[in-house]
């Protein structure tokens, strides 16, 4: 059985999609930082851009390709409103889609909150080697995504991206 080693520190960027968020009103992203360094990973680049499919490719475009990135974590901009794109800008930049991150999500989700989780589209991919995560911008959400979901797995999924 193939282990992983969760001492192992991953370097990070995060992005917060938002229309009003502020860096110093952005409790989702606020969150999902405190919460890698408090598992023991950095966080190297942490934005906010508009809900923006171009904005967003562009900031996954470039710290994918940035080889001190090992790991992209997105929230909001996953729902159905019309400017919602998050999901259109991921899924057409991912190599390979993770499908049961988005499956997962919206199970642990529906336990939650009911019928209301199918409006999710989390999804979790790669790109160059980068691990790409897109939650929902609600603060539950990401607690809920980054607890069960990607910090007990991100060493993993970064040590198969770049195991030859």
């Amino acid at each position: 059985m193939h282990t992983h080693d969760l001492s192992i520190s991953v370097q990070t960027a995060v992005l917060t999609v938002s229309d009003t968020r502020t860096k110093q009103t952005d409790l989702s992203g606020t969150a999902i930082n405190e919460l890698l360094i408090e598992s023991g990973h950095s966080v190297k680049e942490y934005s906010i851009v508009s809900d923006d499919i171009e904005l967003i490719s562009s900031f996954i475009r470039t710290q994918s390709e940035n080889p001190e990135i090992q790991a992209i974590i997105i929230t909001g901009g996953t729902g159905f409103t019309p400017r919602d794109v998050t999901y259109e800008a991921v899924s057409r930049l991912f190599e390979k889609e993770m499908t049961g991150f988005g499956e997962l999500f919206r199970s642990l989700s529906y336990e939650e909150i009911g019928v209301k989780a199918m409006f999710s589209r989390a999804a979790a991919g790669s790109r160059n080697g980068c691990a790409i995560y897109a939650l929902p911008g609600s603060l539950n959400a990401v607690k809920l995504g980054m607890t069960k979901l990607i910090l007990p797995s991100i060493q993993h999924f970064t040590e198969e991206l770049n195991r030859i």
